[in-house]
């Protein structure tokens, strides 16, 4: 039930040439979600809310929850065949970055479908998943069927932000949602590469650990025509300059190590060169790289207040992604790149997380992607990102990403993660859907 009654929730009518899942994925599309970070987000109540009424009209209980005012989780358990098996849990995050849409091709949040390609924020990250998962579902109770096992869906607030206000106060709060349950399928897996002129689908089983950190650099404020050798502002940039620039070495994981062999398998390159044989992998090449290593991204700057004025004190914040079990070695190795001079304020850090490349859920996924894409590789990866997994696997839960699509060569999908023109194929949405529908009944 809504928690807020009264509410009225409308979804799509239905087209006849635009598949269910697409309707869907649209739908939340529609719903603005934009995060901002930091508390600030326009909140995900609208969203959950369809979600909900779409579950409920399933024949299943839902339960919300929200923490603060706008910032809603909602949970349903779809009942097994077989209650004696661990539960499976289906995840996905309601909230989106914002976008700019003077930047963009279309209205970002007008859900529009055009020449069988969705568009919108969303579209990649992560309202396409959350429509394959609630069809998926659908597809099997309207048909009077049951998944293999208790199957539990669950969709998050702010995980754009690290699921402060989401999944970690879920797990905190009500873990009971979880009750039972060993693993967990969420985004950013799953997915069709071009590796050369064959295709390979990417399954996630690992993803490295974040730790956003601001630069602070002070100085001694004073008039901006003066000689001023103590400019709070140039020791920042000087600062930013060097981490930015900063060439990680390549460290590999027991998941990256697996990556490349699948690779060399696939292309026959086995020379040993890392970079270059995720270089193989054409558009998805800069987002495999980025696994191979720490990374250190400056993605804003504030200082000042006049044209005239230098100030006492500069800011920097920089995106720091690094491998599992590595996060104090690279604050470290941070501290002395920074040099002297810089404080360095840790915003919020996470987890890494790795998990074999083996078991029964991986081989149900693997088998599932080779019957409905016969003969096509797949190989493992660590994602460069995180997802909600890491609150889960605080309750002793496995998590993976799994949201099969199959993709032309020639999209560059990982660009568009929290990119511009935001998009995917109809038709990949119908591949996922029909694959995770089949996972649940044979799972």
């Amino acid at each position: 039930m809504s928690p807020h009654p009264g509410t009225v929730v409308r979804m799509s009518e239905p087209e006849t040439d635009v598949p269910e899942v697409a309707r869907v994925a649209a739908d939340l599309i529609r719903f603005d979600t934009s995060n901002y970070g930091g508390g600030r987000a326009n909140g995900e109540r609208e969203a959950a809310e369809y979600v909900g009424a779409y579950l409920e009209q399933l024949g299943l209980d839902t339960e919300y929850y929200e923490p603060v005012e706008r910032r809603t989780n909602v949970c349903a358990r779809v009942p097994g065949r077989n209650p004696d098996k661990p539960a499976l849990i289906l995840h996905g995050h309601l909230d989106v970055v914002p976008a700019v849409a003077e930047d963009w091709s279309v209205d970002p949040f007008a859900g529009e479908i055009r020449d069988g390609i969705l568009w919108g924020r969303g579209a990649v990250d992560m309202k396409d998943m959350d429509a394959m998962i609630l069809t998926s579902v659908a597809e099997l109770l309207r048909a009077g069927e049951q998944p293999e096992r208790d199957v539990i869906v669950a969709f998050f607030a702010d995980e754009e932000n690290g699921g402060v206000e989401g999944s970690a106060r879920v797990v905190q709060d009500r873990p009971e949602w979880f009750a039972g349950a060993t693993e967990a399928i969420s985004e950013v897996g799953g997915y069709s590469i071009a590796v050369g002129d064959r295709r390979a689908y990417l399954l996630q089983v690992g993803e490295k650990a974040l730790i956003w950190i601001k630069l602070i650099a002070r100085g001694r404020a004073g008039h901006g025509s003066g000689l001023h050798p103590d400019n709070a502002v140039t020791r920042l940039a000087e600062a930013v300059t060097a981490l930015g620039r900063t060439e990680w070495p390549i460290r590999l994981t027991d998941t990256t190590a697996a990556l490349l062999a699948g690779l060399a398998e696939i292309t026959g390159d086995d020379a040993g060169d890392p970079d270059a044989l995720a270089l193989r992998t054409g558009a998805a090449s800069s987002f495999i790289r980025s696994t191979l290593r720490t990374t250190t991204n400056p993605t804003g700057v504030t200082a000042g207040y006049k044209h005239n004025v230098i100030p006492d004190r500069a800011e920097a914040w920089i995106d720091v992604r690094v491998l599992p079990g590595t996060e104090a070695a690279a604050l470290a190795d941070i501290r002395r790149i920074v040099g002297d001079g810089i404080e360095i304020e840790i915003v919020h850090q996470d987890i890494g997380l790795e998990v074999p490349f083996s078991g029964d859920l991986v081989d149900a996924m693997v088998a599932q992607l080779g019957r409905h894409d016969p003969g096509v590789p797949v190989v493992p990866y660590l994602m460069g990102g995180g997802t909600d997994n890491k609150a889960l696997s605080t309750l002793g839960i496995s998590g993976y990403g799994f949201a099969p699509l199959r993709l032309p060569a020639d999209l560059d999908f990982t660009g568009m993660f929290h990119g511009v023109d935001e998009r995917v194929p109809v038709d990949a949405l119908e591949f996922g859907r029909r694959v995770f529908a089949d996972l649940l009944r044979t799972y």
